[in-house]
């Protein structure tokens, strides 16, 4: 299996008054796939928005990829109502809800959606290493959850670095801090699905800041594969 690279612009710090077009400009400069934060207030203490949201934008996007990235106590409570809303890639963090992880995988299967395990920095590997078999991502933080604009915490990659060693064809995810100096990092590590916030929403030229970031990983894919 071949690992394509993916870049995910996490779209909390846009202009959610314009989202739609926001949006759809990050995608027209290349992007794969839209990351979208949901939090609780509670699992984080930031507040952001819910499936109602969601499911007016992808009114106006029809096609492309949407991940739910569910930064919240309860991520059993918005499965179907995500589902509903056309979300594709449904991400969790397995922090507040360790001993229920099969049952919620089961959940988001049976509603149609991807599998997306997702880690705090001060979470090990070990707390998803059990469950992988039944995820199509394991997201690895790079900043604390709950808020854009973080500085990116390199000592994160060693996580990532386990994980591609362990499973050489999972979809691997960074989120936080990830953009032009960073990058190099996590490509290197084996990150082949990328967020990109602030340096993405924010930079004069999104077209080129994508192409260099799947470039990025595109060389190191190629090179990890020929080792």
């Amino acid at each position: 299996m071949s690992l394509v690279p993916k870049i995910g612009p996490s779209i909390l710090n846009a202009d959610l008054s314009d989202l739609a077009s926001e949006s759809q400009r990050l995608l027209d400069n290349g992007a794969d796939y839209l990351h979208l934060d949901v939090m609780d207030g509670h699992f984080v203490p930031n507040l952001t928005f819910g499936h109602s949201l969601v499911k007016c934008l992808r009114r106006k996007i029809k096609d492309t990829a949407f991940e739910t990235h569910m930064m919240v106590t309860n991520p059993q409570q918005w499965i179907q109502h995500m589902a509903d809303a056309g979300v594709n890639i449904y991400t969790f963090h397995v922090e507040p809800v360790q001993s229920d992880i099969p049952e919620i995988c089961r959940q988001i299967q049976e509603a149609g959606m991807q599998v997306g395990l997702a880690v705090k920095p001060g979470t090990g590997v070990e707390a998803v290493q059990q469950y992988i078999d039944l995820a199509d991502v394991v997201l690895v933080m790079t900043v604390e959850p709950g808020f854009g604009g973080q500085a990116f915490m390199r000592d994160m990659m060693r996580k990532v670095r386990w994980l591609r060693e362990h499973y050489p064809n999972l979809n691997i995810e960074v989120d936080g801090g990830v953009g032009p100096g960073t990058i190099e990092y996590c490509a290197k590590a084996g990150a082949n699905m990328i967020v990109s916030g602030t340096a993405l929403i924010e930079a004069n030229n999104q077209k080129e800041v994508i192409n260099l970031l799947r470039s990025t990983v595109q060389t190191y894919t190629t090179l990890n594969t020929n080792l």
